[in-house]
């Protein structure tokens, strides 16, 4: 037989997510997150980002059930507190492999960072940014010269990516989103669509005069002067779903989205 699934359960801090982790608490059994099989999360997109990035960093990845208590909840399946149990047993795996940014400072510091939705490069003045960039080791770009630049992933895609007009990139596809912020030259430049396994690097021009930061989600490094940026194959996150509402859905639904 089987040993039964343990799961933890963790909310973020406001009040809804509270209240709903009372609820459930009360009506389900939870383990400590260092003894579970599982992991469901209570709160937005941002919180789950963090739930991830910390399973990375300590290197103990779990599959994640996440109900939305927040705004957007793209990653978040929908908040109900009945029949819990049958909604994870009959939930669709989604796999997602992060990028690893690579980092070089203009004071010689080295920094290794996963980005789930994307890495971004963005002007830390306001003066534009310069920066050469280089796929797979040939220079596309001798000079972009934009407030910034960044990579993104599918799962990511409809995020910041969009935001700045990048494309929507369905899940499944292997591909990556090269996507320009507010570029001055070459001012017809739209971005790029890179296969899965392509390696980005941007070499930041005149950087103590034109200083740029690395973002890598939510966590930022300033005065940079290197950013290689590429798929880590070595970590593989699930996220789990409702199949009546897989995240293939809502990526879809987001290209008819006025």
């Amino acid at each position: 037989m089987n040993r039964e699934v343990r799961r933890a359960l963790l909310a973020s801090s406001t009040p809804a997510a509270r209240a709903a982790e009372d609820r459930l608490r009360a009506s389900y059994d939870f383990v400590d997150i260092a003894n579970a099989d599982m992991l469901i999360v209570l709160g937005g997109d941002g919180f789950m980002l963090q739930m991830l990035h910390k399973m990375l960093e300590n290197r103990r990845v779990m599959p994640v059930f996440g109900m939305n208590l927040g705004t957007v909840g793209f990653l978040m399946n929908e908040w109900r507190l009945e029949r819990l149990e049958e909604r994870i047993n009959a939930a669709m795996e989604f796999k997602v492999h992060p990028l690893r940014m690579e980092v070089g400072t203009i004071d010689g510091e080295d920094f290794s960072l996963p980005a789930i939705n994307e890495v971004s490069l963005l002007r830390e003045t306001r003066q534009t940014a310069k920066i050469e960039v280089l796929v797979n080791d040939r220079t596309v770009l001798p000079e972009l010269v934009c407030d910034g630049v960044l990579v993104s992933t599918p799962a990511g895609s409809t995020a910041y990516n969009l935001s700045a007009h990048g494309p929507i990139l369905p899940l499944g596809s292997k591909l990556l989103a090269l996507t320009p912020i507010s570029p001055f030259r070459p001012r017809r430049w739209r971005g790029a669509i890179l296969p899965e396994k392509s390696r980005i690097r941007f070499n930041v021009l005149n950087p103590e005069k034109r200083p740029v930061s690395a973002v890598a989600d939510q966590r930022e490094i300033r005065d940079v002067q290197r950013v290689d940026v590429a798929v880590d194959y070595s970590c593989t996150l699930t996220l789990l779903f409702d199949p009546e509402h897989t995240l293939d859905d809502r990526i879809a639904a987001e290209q008819f989205i006025a």
